[in-house]
């Protein structure tokens, strides 16, 4: 049985227009995405800005809740770590007190042993017990983001999303903040859905990765197969990672226009419009994401793009 199971899910707001505010455009967020992630298993979800990233980890969190659709959760806790960790820090609170509120809140723990665990939270993310009674501000951002970090394990979830939690830092910065979520992985028995817009750090990070378009999942494949992708937007992407070694030749893929308006979604494959592989069919008939080669695709020309 999965940890985590998203059944269907859907999430519209509304777009209010006029003096009283009433309701005649949703923007379609979420579109009938159907996931699952495994005990100990952690799934990258990747895409360009605005495609609905975010709002599927809040969705999976409890955060937010989705128009329709199941959630089945089969464990205990569930967390979030957010991009920006000093906006989602209390700059009036010491960090002993922003660790062991969680712990206040559920009644975890006894007074008297909060900050106690506060300090043992710190240490186990590398900081120091004394850093306790410090404030935000007096910290870089990889020492915040590490603080939100023992925030998070702070009730021992089993589930993690953690939504872009290093696209704020530098390289050597962020490797060091990888590698605390690796160990914690292993040391807490914790799953994360990681969210993030670089296919490189992704790759390292997960076990499998789902890649999202305007709402929709159109490839999910074991990170072993990211060289292989079976999507035309799948293959875009891979193509714009920049390599190490300026003298290898890389074909880059430039896809044609912008991404379509959430709120006026194409017909369709909500990717037609930009696709290099589309037919009359790609605008008529959306495709359904389904098993080739080991992947899931949704694509009707997927092996026209793995055979390229």
């Amino acid at each position: 049985m999965a940890l985590l199971e998203l059944h269907n899910i859907t999430k519209r707001f509304p777009v209010r227009h006029g003096f009283f505010g009433r309701t005649k455009e949703f923007v379609h967020a979420v579109n009938d995405v159907t996931l699952s992630i495994e005990d100990g298993e952690t799934v990258g979800l990747v895409g360009e800005s605005g495609c609905g990233k975010t709002t599927l980890g809040r969705i999976a969190v409890g955060l937010i809740k989705p128009t329709s659709g199941e959630i089945e959760f089969n464990g205990k806790g569930r967390q979030v770590i957010f991009q920006d960790p000093f906006s989602s820090l209390n700059p009036r609170m010491s960090v002993g007190d922003i660790i062991s509120e969680p712990l206040l809140i559920h009644k975890a723990c006894p007074k008297k042993e909060r900050l106690n665990v506060a300090k043992d939270l710190l240490k186990s993310v590398g900081l120091e017990a004394e850093h306790v009674r410090r404030y935000p501000h007096e910290f870089s951002g990889g020492e915040r983001q590490r603080i939100c970090i023992a925030r998070a394990i702070a009730l021992k979830p089993r589930f993690i999303v953690a939504d872009e939690p290093v696209s704020s830092l530098d390289v050597a910065v962020q490797a060091e903040i990888l590698d605390i979520l690796r160990k914690l992985k292993t040391s807490h028995n914790i799953s994360y859905l990681f969210v993030s817009h670089d296919l490189r750090v992704v790759a390292s990070m997960c076990e499998r990765i789902a890649v999202m378009y305007l709402g929709k999942i159109v490839e999910l494949m074991p990170s072993g197969d990211i060289k292989r992708p079976r999507h035309p937007y799948t293959q875009a992407l891979i193509s714009a990672v920049p390599i190490a070694d300026p003298s290898t030749k890389k074909r880059r893929i430039i896809l044609e226009g912008n991404v379509p308006s959430p709120v006026n979604l194409p017909t369709g494959c909500h990717f037609h419009p930009r696709c290099p592989y589309k037919e009359d069919v790609c605008m008529k008939v959306a495709p359904v994401l389904e098993e080739g080669g080991g992947q899931l695709v949704a694509c009707h020309f997927s092996e026209k793009v793995r055979n390229e």
